[in-house]
């Protein structure tokens, strides 16, 4: 048994802790971004390995033993330890090449980062960037990203970037539809008068959301979707209005503006990244060419 606990490493306390913390193999492969074969297969080398059972298999999923708590504890403590050392080598990296992680949400992929992204590409063929699309803000402590473009008013403070101009919206309709304004309209005749595509009608965490509670009625809402994307798609089949934001109307020659710029629900954009990346090259290089690009593509949006 000493030879098999001296042959632990990181890997295996991760995995031990994925499963435990989400309960299941397919929970603790999106965690740690494989395939549930994979942690299958990990799991099933770590316990042969210790000659331990680490996890009861139940019809409801996983539930640790009490080694695997003991494992899963024991990762818990390192996690910070292991994140901070990461962190500290690549701030030190000052080569232009490997992977820059990159979370934002859905809208800002489809409208603002196509082109930045690939002018960023062609400049640097040595860096490799990983999007993921994400509503949240991720644990950046943990490298769950090096770089986030995030939405909001508020930004954690633990984070460093800088504002690169506010992401405006406006209402649309689908050009041509019958049913639906084709010119703009005062904005209160739009939430009386018009059906409406809305988002989650108990949710306020978003500021679209906030605001298509506060000023559509909820009889006018003829349709709910989640987020942002599938709203452009169903705006253009001429179902309903659609609040939406005004870099669609570059790439969306199907919908119409009705509404004018909407100062009290557009929200500022940001660019951050952890204060231990800040130096390492690529974040660098990343942060000033494609946060300057940003910015001039959310100055010229309607």
């Amino acid at each position: 048994m000493a030879t098999s606990l001296e042959s632990l490493n990181w890997d295996d306390l991760r995995y031990a802790l994925a499963i435990a913390e989400a309960g299941s193999l397919a929970g603790a492969a999106a965690t740690l971004g494989v395939r549930h074969t994979t942690v299958l297969r990990r799991l099933d080398a770590l316990e042969q390995r210790l000659g331990a059972r680490l996890f009861e298999r139940r019809r409801q999923g996983y539930a640790p033993t009490e080694a695997g708590e003991l494992m899963a504890a024991q990762a818990r403590e390192m996690a910070p330890a292991i994140a901070e050392m990461q962190r500290r080598i690549l701030g030190a990296d000052l080569q232009l090449q490997g992977t820059l992680r990159l979370t934002t949400a859905f809208v800002a992929t489809l409208y603002l980062l196509p082109e930045p992204l690939a002018a960023f590409r062609r400049s640097h063929p040595g860096i490799e960037v990983e999007v993921n699309e994400n509503s949240s803000l991720v644990d950046m402590s943990r490298r769950d990203a090096d770089v986030a473009l995030r939405m909001s008013a508020k930004v954690p403070e633990h984070l460093v970037g800088r504002q690169l101009g506010e992401l405006r919206m406006r209402v649309y309709a689908q050009r041509g539809a019958a049913n639906l304004p084709q010119r703009v309209l005062p904005t209160a005749q739009l939430c009386r008068d018009y059906p409406w595509i809305g988002f989650d009608r108990e949710r306020r965490s978003r500021f679209f959301d906030r605001w298509m509670l506060e000023h559509v009625p909820a009889e006018n809402v003829v349709m709910r979707l989640d987020l942002l994307h599938p709203a452009v798609a169903m705006a253009r089949t001429g179902l309903a209005l659609a609040l939406l934001p005004t870099s669609v109307e570059r790439y969306e020659p199907e919908l119409v503006p009705v509404s004018p710029v909407l100062d009290d629900v557009s929200t500022p954009v940001w660019l951050l990244t952890h204060p231990d990346l800040r130096h390492t090259a690529r974040v660098r290089a990343f942060m000033q060419e494609v946060g300057a690009a940003l910015e001039r593509a959310l100055a010229e949006a309607p």
